[in-house]
Order: C-alpha cells, then structure tokens, then sequence
C-alpha cells in the first residue's frame, strides 16, 4: 500500500476533558463540535485553508475575545478526518493511504480546502495522490473503492467510477502481466519464484467489497465478454464462502435460524438473491454442488420464491455433478430436519431433460449423467432412511421419484431400504410398501 507523507511538525494534539487541543502559546479562539466530539484550535491556520470555514467565521466579531463556534456535525468521514485535515492545517505531520484517503478528500472538499483559496491545498494534493498512486495499485484501488462505497454510496461517484474502472482494467489483463501484489489462499496452494498467476488471482480480494459495488465490478468485467464464463462463475463462489453462512454447518454448530439476528438474515437474504442474479447463462459457468449449497442458504434465509426457482433449476440441469450431501437441504422451519420436498423438485428438473429431443452423442452424455444421478440419489434415501420419524409413505414416495429405467442396478437402493427397516425393527408392518 502506498502512502503519501504530508507536513513536518510533530503531533501536538491532545486530549483533556473531552476536548481536543492542540499545543500552543496562542490561546484557542474557535471552537469546532462535531459529531461527540469538541475541537478547541485557531482561526489563524484553518481560516487560510478553509474556505467554508472563512464563510462561517466571516460574521464574527473580531474584537470579541469569546472563541467562534462552528458545528460541522454533517462533515463526511466523521471527526478523524476533520483532524487530518485540521492537522494539514497546522503543518502536523499526516500519512496517507488507500486507508484513509477517502474520508480525508471528502472533508476536504467538504471544508473547501481547493487550490481558490490556497495554493498546494489539501484537495489537490488528495487528488493527485488519487489519480498517480492509488489508482495505479490494485488493493489500493480495491480499499479506496470499499471505504468511498460505505461512506457515501454512489454518491461519490469522482472516486467511485475511477475506482471501478481500474479495477476492471486489471481484472482483464493477461495473467501474464499481472506485476502487483495480490491475495490468493485456496487450500494447498503454494506460490513459487517464477510461478504463473492463476487465472482467477482476482477473486479474493474483490471479494472485500459490499455486494452492491461487487455486482457493478462483475457486470462490467462481464458486459467485457473478455473473461469466460467459469472464471465470473468463480469469483461468485469465492464471494459466496466470504459473505454466506452454510446453514448444515450452522445447525451442526447449534445456531438455529430463530437465534440469528433478524438484520443479519436480510443482509445475507440480500447477497445470496445478488448472487443468484449475477450466475452466467452458460451451462457449467458454476457447478451443481454451488447451485446447491446456494439452494441451501436460499431455504435458511427465506430467500424469494423467483430465486429458489431459479437455483432449483438451474441444480436440477447439473445435478449429476452433485453429492448426495449437498442435497441435504435444511427446512427454513427446522434446520434440523430436511427440505425433501426441495430436493424432489431438483430431481424433477433434472428428470425433464430427458423429455427434449436430443442428438446420440448428447443421449449418450445423458444416460451417463443418469447413472451418476441414480447413485447420487440412492445414497441421500439411505441419509433420509436413518430419519426415525419420516414417514413410510413419504420415503415410497421418494423411492419412486427416480425411474426404474434409470437405475443400472438396484444395490443401492436395497441398501437404503434396508436401513429404513432396520431403524425401524417395532414396525414390521411397514414392510409390505417395499414389495
């Protein structure tokens, strides 16, 4: 990370009663509140940088001896960029990084501290610093664009867009090129002198940003059709393990829905619908057991129906490239019971492909997904079938929901009636469904 270095004097600022000072044998003669916090400093050094606060201080009397008050209670980025902007004042010696960079511009644009009302001011110093340092570096540009985001949205769009679009720049240069820092953790990677850079070197730390702003960087990335389809689909699943709780851990953790905060279910209610809406259209641009575990989360957080829909069909097409666990779906009443109904409803929509005409190789293809479904499928009954309390005719009612057609034998699912016996062993009636 870059930083820009800016005056040469010591810190003199202190605090004494709740109220910041500063050293100084002049006594204090403005008086600055903002937010919970009260400044005493000097009109001498702010007043030649501040146009605002040469506008507020302007109808003072200037032989008045009381200190001029000033409430700044709205100044973006809060007291602790009022300070850096004040210190900048004092000639105070202040770092700036991608960290603090967006606060501080914003009050000093606030303050107006331009070049009007003083040459080398902080505004154009900010902006240069903007323009030559952060925007050239990609985490800079990545935190620059995370902190002008939560402070004021797309308000701020002179540092947003720019943000933005060196962003994108980089995402869609070659591998090859790439010559700055970045963050990359997959499991049982190891970077090596000479290494290539993985293709999706980006992902992580893209993945800092709200969803709102992550969106704007995959739309663009995508309107680009410069990157395949399975490299965005990678970067919604590396956002995805960041921002989404998985309900089977959670339940197996002992948090039940009901315990989760209400504001804490919307946000990830918010993200994974984001999520949904940003899925390529390309078959394979992300994999069945995501569009699972997506399904998953979808049921946890009361997820709309339109976005249950989608992932439920979009599952069922890929369902072959699932396992059984992923179609453990948590009920959005119970977690600790099973969506069944859920996991049907992909079946199904797997099940439909077979009804549409399609050329041999692609039947072939198919018959081979159908096997791998029906083992997938076999061995889920035989995690339903250990359920003491789920109802025989329900279980039929599952084992018939795969063809016999589809079943290249029938081992698996003899197994799994055997365990649903055998949990069962005061029940002997029950027997005679299975025949």
């Amino acid at each position: 990370m870059k930083y820009m270095k800016l005056g040469t004097k010591p810190d003199t600022f202190y605090t004494e009663e709740a109220v910041r000072s500063v050293v100084s044998d002049v006594p204090a003669d403005l008086i600055i509140h903002a937010n919970n916090t009260k400044y005493q400093l000097h009109k001498f050094p702010l007043l030649l940088k501040c146009g605002l606060l040469q506008r507020l201080c302007s109808d003072a009397d200037d032989g008045d001896e009381e200190p001029v008050p000033v409430a700044l209670h709205d100044i973006p980025g809060g007291e602790e960029a009022l300070e850096l902007c004040a210190k900048f004042c004092y000639g105070i010696s202040i770092s700036i990084s991608a960290a603090n960079l967006v606060p501080a511009m914003l009050a000093a644009r606030f303050l107006r501290m331009t070049e009007a009302v003083a040459k080398g001011n902080l505004v154009a110093k900010l902006e240069a610093f903007f323009d030559s340092c952060v925007l050239q570096g990609w985490k800079d540009s990545v935190a620059a664009l995370q902190a002008a985001w939560r402070v004021s949205g797309w308000g701020e769009s002179r540092i947003v867009q720019p943000c933005i679009d060196s962003i994108v720049e980089k995402i869609l240069m070659p591998p090859a090129k790439v010559t700055w820092s970045y963050t990359y953790t997959r499991p049982g990677y190891t970077r090596r002198p000479h290494q290539s850079v993985p293709k999706d070197w980006w992902t992580e730390d893209v993945s800092e940003l709200d969803v709102e702003v992550f969106r704007s960087v995959i739309s663009t990335v995508r309107a680009s059709r410069q990157l395949p389809p399975t490299l965005v689909g990678e970067a919604l699943h590396v956002y995805a393990c960041k921002h989404l709780v998985d309900p089977l851990r959670a339940v197996a953790n002992g948090q039940a829905q009901s315990a989760a905060a209400e504001e804490t279910l919307a946000r990830q209610r918010r993200v994974l619908e984001s999520i949904v809406t940003m899925i390529p259209a390309e078959p394979g641009s992300v994999t069945g057991r995501f569009l699972l575990r997506l399904l998953r989360v979808a049921n946890y957080v009361s997820a709309s129906s339109s976005t249950r829909a989608q992932l439920i069909r979009q599952a069922g097409s890929q369902l072959h490239e699932a396992r059984a666990a992923d179609l453990l779906i948590p009920l959005p009443s119970d977690p600790q019971a099973y969506d069944v109904g859920a996991a049907e409803a992909v079946l199904e929509h797997f099940l439909a492909q077979f009804q549409r005409p399609a050329a041999p190789d692609e039947r072939r293809r198919m018959s081979a997904a159908m096997d791998k479904v029906a083992r997938i499928f076999d061995e889920y009954l035989r995690t339903i079938a250990l359920d003491r309390d789920f109802p025989v005719a329900k279980f039929v009612d599952l084992v018939e929901c795969l063809p016999d057609i589809a079943r290249s034998d029938h081992d698996g699912l003899y197994y799994a009636i055997d365990i649903y016996l055998k949990v069962r062993p005061e029940s002997p009636t029950n027997m005679h469904c299975f025949d």
